[in-house]
């Protein structure tokens, strides 16, 4: 930390000097005769908005020959192709769109870059900002070196104190006119002046030096390699570039060749200065009532520390900030109206009546037309952690109220944990409106979780970065992991061998999570209080539906902040474009925002933002578009509304889902606060359940037992669904990239996708002939032909995708095949055939496993050749097989054993295939299995189908009883080249370790108690298999279908869900011949292996 006094900085500065060619103006001649900037060096400060003629006025002037190289401060015309090729590249499509915006095509934008300053400045007026640099550089006329140059800030700081020095000279001599004029205060017993101006002179610094330093250090390091630092060593040499910079000569020359830095610097100082007296003329105004309504109308004494920037900066660097008086006693200040936070604490106060001794409570607060005060929540630990269940009801609560109100955006920081009570501080996300159409994406799924609990930011909601994942919603921001970004560092700081870096830091948290002493309370130990907080704030307000409505509709009113990307997005760009390459000229920076642009494609109110959130930025503000909660028409801030409305308005969604409010609207909301939860489990990658101490019986697993079981199973996915106008799908919790669980709507595939449910239903109805489920089935594959439009256009994301039989186009090839088959479907078998195409140009994806390579794509492609006679399949099935038998006679297996990502599939697929392939691959696919292990090895790998025992038993026992032998060489030892033998599987010995052993937790197909069923009847189908299944169907009975998530919530999908529990039951019941799923069988009965 480092703190700059205002008593080194306050020179008054009796005018604004003009810095041209010739010497500053008003200095002595000793001071800085020598100091000169560039003629119209401002001029490539200016951005694209800034120079466009439609704008600026005058068409582009003088422009540098294009063989030459301009000396002028612009771009010669030699590098102006160049240029436009990277603001292609930046832009995308969007790039004609925002030339269209300031009147400019690409030969437009051509002239500008190559446009002479000189040019520029000839049809251009000076900008404000200019003259703000050019004072900073008259007051820096006389060298001050930092006072500690040791510290490394405090030396890099020294430069820039100039700024400093504009702002507060700007901000004292306004303090002092608003104090003198008002007749509410007295100087000094109610404000310490000198105190305000030496936090804003140290918050300025602080900010100064994060906008300057990557530049800084750029520039040190151009001076050390044209070797003009002086010094004996790294050090000295790092304190004379700072001296230079600290002489108005040295400091002149870092503004002409970085221009755009200038501009940052002095827009900063600027803002600073407005803001804080803004601030403080509202102070002086308010503070009587202030004092009356916030603090028990007694006298805090003299306010001695504004504490700002504590949120995003808006409308010319206004920031929520913290004012502390002289008894400690605190309030906050927001420049924005309060009436969000009015009307939610009313809110907040209608529950409360409604319910009494829940215990929530709102947040006092004084509203003033375009800013507001409200009361300081200080947080608090718990008592006792009996306390905390107490909380999270409470929270639960408040999930209900803020959904009901159609809230958006309450992250970690906008909520405190006031002791046993969570306190919602911000409020300006209610009623937000959607910024899609109604029903946007087509998928009902999607639909229900963009406005569900989920949209609140109170539910965990996990945020990827380079570092990592976290949880940064309301009930998350854990403290002590590692941040999900990594932040900028310094290597060597403090030499002249300084050097960005970016690492992991610690995340520091909030003051959101309850906690005993210093240890949080983690919420998932708490989900039952939090659902029982829910469901009661929900009934609540449902039973009370038409009060409730009247209160909603009373808020057309309100004011809403329009949140149009995440926030963080635009601090990433405002923190990138600090870097010295784009600070030479305002065109690189502006080529940067293209981002912007590219990412909004053709949708119309998106579209529409760009051009305005760059404007923002440029100011140095988070882009802020406001509107009302009754209204369609959205403003940006400070300026007039945007052509193209909203959809549809926040209140009317918020009026909407009060009257749908249902026990089938409550039930999937209590899935997702439990399936969001779940997303909070960490995951080892290790795919395993465990046997876990519950109580079970052998029961009768009668043929008819199994098939009930089944029916229920397929009945309670039917009611999970989310029927849409022409589909139907399911929200599903899926591990994505084998690293972070997600909720998610269920996309196409077979193992997570709709197309497993709809095998299982399509299944079911071939077994039962009930008609209901052979619709559902239909209605859940009908969103795949528009999939296939899109991959068909999209390389990228057929790669991507990849050919994998449970994962990938082949499982989705040979889901549809299934289904054409049980419902009779020819539509559905073009579909099929359409998906072999694609596979195979998927199908050189390097990976080689059963569930997303080329083992799994060789099963599939040969059962869909099976199931519909389709010669590509056959080839493909082929070309799969001779890549996996190439990779296994070159000694280069995969390091990985188990059925769904090593040998052990790739030896079954292989063994399968040589039925119609021939020996070649048999005695690849026995190698294969050889290498892959022994149940015996299995070790950590556990008991399931995917990577443990039961994969590898299953593998085993494909094996011909005429191979046996003594050896299993380990990967990479000497074997026998016809696969040679090894020791005999004994299927009596791998059904006893598989199954006696107290019930897994899991009951799935993929590590669970099915995956393991499926090996036994493989292995020796009968009695043994019946016995077990006995023991499942108790667990079923007592403790439902547990599937293979964490805390083991309720998944629609195949291979971790209910879907692949009810398909096992199913094929095990033994009613009538279904073929197995994880095996990748076809309809057909396929011929005896061997």
């Amino acid at each position: 930390m480092w703190v700059v006094s205002t008593h080194e900085l306050r020179v008054p500065l009796w005018h604004l000097a003009t810095v041209t060619s010739t010497p500053l103006a008003g200095a002595t001649a000793g001071a800085c005769s020598d100091v000169r900037l560039a003629p119209h060096w401002w001029a490539s400060g200016l951005a694209l908005h800034e120079r466009a003629p439609g704008r600026a006025g005058g068409t582009p002037g003088r422009q540098r020959d294009r063989a030459s190289r301009s000396t002028n401060g612009t771009n010669s015309r030699d590098d102006t192709d160049r240029l436009l090729a990277a603001w292609r590249s930046g832009h995308g499509a969007g790039l004609v769109a925002r030339l269209a915006e300031v009147g400019l095509d690409e030969s437009g934008l051509l002239d500008l870059l190559a446009e002479e300053r000189s040019a520029i400045a000839a049809r251009i007026p000076r900008p404000a900002w200019a003259d703000t640099v050019e004072a900073a550089l008259y007051a820096a006329a006389a060298p001050r070196p930092p006072t500690n140059p040791s510290d490394w800030r405090e030396a890099l700081s020294a430069p820039l104190r100039t700024f400093v020095q504009v702002a507060v000279d700007r901000f004292v001599t306004a303090a002092d006119r608003i104090v003198a004029n008002s007749d509410r205060i007295a100087t000094g017993r109610t404000v310490d002046l000198p105190a305000l101006t030496d936090h804003l002179a140290t918050e300025l610094a602080r900010r100064l030096l994060s906008v300057a330093a990557r530049t800084l250090v750029s520039e040190l390091h151009r001076r050390r390699e044209a070797g003009r630092l002086a010094g004996v060593d790294s050090r000295a040499r790092f304190a004379d570039f700072v001296a230079q910079l600290c002489d108005p000569a040295g400091l002149a020359e870092l503004v002409d060749r970085y221009p755009t830095l200038a501009r940052l610097l002095a827009q900063t100082a600027t803002t600073a200065a407005r803001a804080g007296i803004e601030l403080l003329t509202r102070f002086v105004a308010d503070r009587d009532d202030l004092v009356r309504t916030l603090l028990g109308d007694s006298d805090p004494g003299p306010l001695i520390a504004v504490h700002s920037n504590l949120g995003d900066a808006h409308a010319g660097g206004r920031t929520t900030a913290v004012l502390r008086f002289a008894d400690g006693r605190r309030v906050v200040y927001k420049p924005r109206d309060l009436a969000s936070q009015v009307r939610f604490t009313g809110f907040v106060d209608w529950l409360e009546q409604r319910t009494p001794g829940l215990g929530l409570r709102g947040v006092a607060a004084l509203t003033r037309p375009g800013h507001g005060w409200s009361e300081h929540i200080d947080a608090a630990p718990l008592s006792s952690p009996e306390q905390a269940d107490g909380f999270y009801r409470r929270q639960g609560a408040l999930l209900a109220l803020l959904h009901a109100l159609h809230a958006t955006d309450m992250h970690y920081e906008n909520l405190i944990a006031a002791g046993a009570t969570p306190v919602v501080v911000d409020t300006e996300t209610l009623f937000h409106p959607a910024l899609g159409e109604p029903a946007g994406t087509g998928d009902p799924a999607a639909d229900l979780l963009a406005a569900s609990v989920h949209r609140t930011g109170l539910m965990p909601m996990i945020v990827v970065g380079d570092q990592g994942v976290m949880d940064l919603s309301g009930i998350g921001g854990d403290r002590g992991g590692t941040a999900p970004a990594s932040a900028i560092d310094w290597t060597d700081p403090g030499t002249d061998r300084m050097r960005l870096t970016r690492r992991a830091v610690d995340f520091v948290g909030a003051r959101n999570r309850p906690r005993v002493g210093d240890t949080d309370i983690d919420p998932t130990a708490h989900e039952p209080a939090l659902r029982a907080g829910f469901r009661l704030a929900y009934e609540t307000i449902r039973t009370h539906r038409r009060e409730f409505t009247e209160l909603v509709s009373s808020c057309a009113t309100v004011p809403v902040r329009v949140v149009a990307r995440p926030t963080s997005g635009y601090h990433t760009l405002l923190t990138e474009t600090t870097h010295p390459d784009v600070l030479g000229d305002a065109l690189e920076r502006d080529r940067a925002f293209g981002v912007l642009w590219s990412s909004v494609g053709t949708h119309p109110f998106l579209a529409q933002l760009p051009g305005h959130e760059v404007a923002a930025l440029w100011e140095g503000d988070v882009p802020l578009f406001e509107s009302t909660a009754g209204s369609r028409t959205v403003r940006v801030a400070g300026g007039g509304p945007l052509p193209v409305p909203l959809a549809r308005c926040g209140l009317d969604t918020a009026l909407e889902k009060t009257a749908t409010l249902g026990d089938t609207d409550r039930q999937h909301q209590e899935w997702i606060v439990a399936a969001t939860l779940a997303t909070r489990h960490p995951v080892d990658g290790r795919h395993t359940a465990t046997p876990v101490s519950r109580a079970v019986t052998d029961t009768d697993a009668s043929p008819e037992r199994l098939l009930a079981t089944a029916c229920a199973i397929a009945d309670e996915i039917q009611a999970r669904g989310v029927v849409g106008t022409d589909r139907v799908n399911w929200l599903g919790l899926e591990l994505v990239d084998d690293r972070q669980w997600l909720v998610l709507p269920m996309g196409a595939g077979l193992a997570d996708g709709h197309l497993g449910v709809a095998l299982f239903l399509a299944q079911l109805t071939a077994v039962t002939g009930t008609a209901r489920h052979a619709e559902l089935a239909h209605r859940a594959v009908g969103a795949v032909p528009g999939l296939f439009q899109l991959l068909d256009t999209r390389p990228d994301l057929v790669a991507a995708i990849g050919p994998g039989g449970l994962h990938g186009l082949g499982g989705i090839a040979y889901g549809l095949a299934r289904l054409s088959t049980l419902l009779a479907d020819p539509g559905l078998a073009g579909q099929a055939r359409t998906a072999v195409d694609l596979a195979v140009a998927g199908a050189e994806s390097p990976a080689l496993g059963w569930a997303d390579g080329s083992a799994g794509c060789l099963a599939a492609m040969d059962a869909v050749h099976a199931e519909l006679g389709y010669p590509p399949a056959g080839s493909l099935a082929r070309r799969c097989a001779d890549r996996l038998v190439d990779t296994i006679e070159r000694d280069d297996p995969p390091g990985k054993m188990g059925f769904a990502d090593g040998l052990a599939g790739i030896g079954w697929a292989l063994d399968r295939y040589a039925r119609t392939g021939g020996t070649r691959y048999a005695q690849a696919g026995r190698l294969a299995l050889r290498r892959a292990g022994t149940l015996s090895t299995a070790g950590r790998a556990g008991y399931g189908w995917c990577r443990g025992a039961a994969g590898l038993a299953l593998a085993h026992s494909a094996l011909a009883p005429d191979a046996p032998t003594r050896h299993i060489p380990a990967p990479g030892d000497p074997h026998p080249p016809d696969g040679g033998p090894g020791p005999a599987f004994c299927p009596d010995e791998a059904v006893r370790l598989l199954t006696d052993r107290p019930l897994l937790g899991d009951l799935s197909l993929c590590h669970g108690e099915l995956g393991v069923a499926e090996a036994v009847h493989g292995i020796a189908p009968g009695s043994a298999v019946r016995r077990h299944l006995g023991r499942v169907l108790d667990a079923v009975d007592r403790y439902g279908p547990s599937c293979g998530t964490p805390g083991n919530v309720p998944t629609p999908g195949l291979l971790t869900g209910l879907a692949g529990i009810g398909y096992e039951l199913l094929r095990l019941a033994g009613t009538a011949r279904v073929p197995s799923v994880l095996l990748l069988e076809p309809t057909a009965e396929p011929p005896a292996s061997g």
